[in-house]
């Protein structure tokens, strides 16, 4: 079979989804968008491997705060993509983490072109956009989202099969009329390559974070977020007699305003890109703690990847996120801590970091659990057979 995965992020476990469909001996292409701003996983043929690797839209940054610009882009993007799906003669294909732009022209040419495609559906975008638009944006952003809304459910409708990446997301299908056809495939991450190593490492030696207790973040920032939820995490945990530095391995502009709430606070701060992926493990195994931020709009509709990471680098996990999220529920499976994603929550918050920073033994108990619990969930040729079936009954 003939396949074009798309993964617009270019997040680790959606290609290692497809070198595991290209081992089986699928002809496998997939696609991302080197321009999106993000951790990406292993994008680059290895030798003897039939994946091929063929990226669509713009190398360079794309500014997420120029709304227009964005749109433009995205819908440019989902052009491309149709050219892909005649450039390689694929029999189906399957996009994860698609902009609505993208969507909408991608599935008005695949009906034109007749051939199928899978709505990999990492988040309701509709629901999310409408959150925060009433919440922060103005009148035109909450007109944008009921257009979104519109335009999510039509695209919805025409996909031959979705999957969702949790429970919460089919009665928003039912709602929609799409039910039938939705499958729920929990997302996880890969347990070959994010693995557990040790706090000394190369890359802690080389950042000068190998002697120093840590509260790191590692992943993208955004709308889903609020930054300075980690600077004031770290600033209670120093007020409690436990010296501490934030790492944040991120691009955005999220990295200045934690920047300016470090200076205000007093609060010790290392700011870093994105970091190869390759050395992912060694970056995650730095943090003494991992943390994860979510906010409360995000609800049940967004599963944080980075959550699964940190379970793989079997470290101990902090989330700041709704209780009723799926990753809420792996984090406190592992024996992590989950408060709620506000300011009050901060004091709670900082006393179970305190507690963890100061016990080595509870530490490595945490990060242990962790990585049990990801070898527990996250075995890949499970997975691996429902994405084939769904593959293969699209593409007749």
């Amino acid at each position: 079979m003939r396949i074009l995965v798309h993964d617009y992020s270019g997040h680790p476990f959606q290609v290692e989804l497809s070198r595991e469909l290209a081992r089986r001996g699928h002809a496998v292409t997939h696609s991302y968008c080197p321009g999106w701003v993000s951790g990406k996983g292993h994008l680059a043929a290895e030798l003897g491997e039939t994946l091929v690797f063929d990226p669509v839209g713009p190398t360079d940054p794309i500014a997420k705060d120029r709304f227009l610009r964005r749109i433009v882009v995205e819908a440019a993007v989902g052009w491309q993509l149709l050219k892909q799906v005649r450039r390689t003669r694929a029999q189906t294909a399957m996009l994860s983490n698609a902009q609505i732009p993208t969507l909408v022209v991608f599935a008005l040419g695949m009906a034109l072109l007749r051939r199928p495609w899978v709505l990999w559906h990492q988040d309701v975008y509709a629901v999310a956009v409408r959150s925060f638009a009433g919440d922060k944006l103005g009148g035109l952003f909450r007109l944008v989202a009921t257009v979104f809304s519109i335009a999510e459910r039509w695209v919805s409708r025409r996909a031959a099969a979705i999957v969702v990446i949790a429970p919460s997301f089919v009665p928003v299908h039912e709602e929609w009329g799409t039910a039938d056809k939705v499958t729920v495939i929990p997302n996880w991450a890969p347990l070959d390559e994010i693995v557990p190593a040790e706090r000394k490492n190369d890359w802690a030696t080389e950042h000068e974070l190998d002697d120093t207790a840590t509260l790191l973040y590692s992943g993208t920032l955004g709308l889903k977020h609020d930054p300075t939820l980690l600077v004031g995490l770290a600033r209670q945990v120093i007020d409690a007699g436990r010296p501490v530095r934030l790492v944040v391995v991120n691009e955005g502009p999220a990295v200045e305003v934690i920047r300016a709430e470090s200076a205000r606070l007093d609060v010790p701060v290392t700011l870093l890109p994105f970091q190869p992926y390759e050395r992912l493990s060694e970056v995650l195994a730095t943090g003494d703690i991992l943390v994860v931020l979510l906010e409360k709009q995000a609800g049940a509709f967004s599963v944080p990847s980075k959550t699964l990471s940190y379970l793989c680098a079997g470290r101990p996990v902090l989330g700041m996120m709704p209780s009723e999220n799926l990753a809420a529920a792996l984090i406190t499976r592992a024996g992590g801590s989950v408060v709620a994603p506000d300011a009050k929550a901060l004091p709670e918050a900082a006393a179970w970091a305190v507690d963890v920073l100061g016990d080595a033994e509870l530490r490595d108990e945490l990060g242990e659990a962790s990585r049990d619990l990801a070898e527990q969930e996250f075995a890949l040729a499970g997975c691996a057979d429902r994405f084939e079936t769904i593959l293969s009954r699209s593409s007749r």
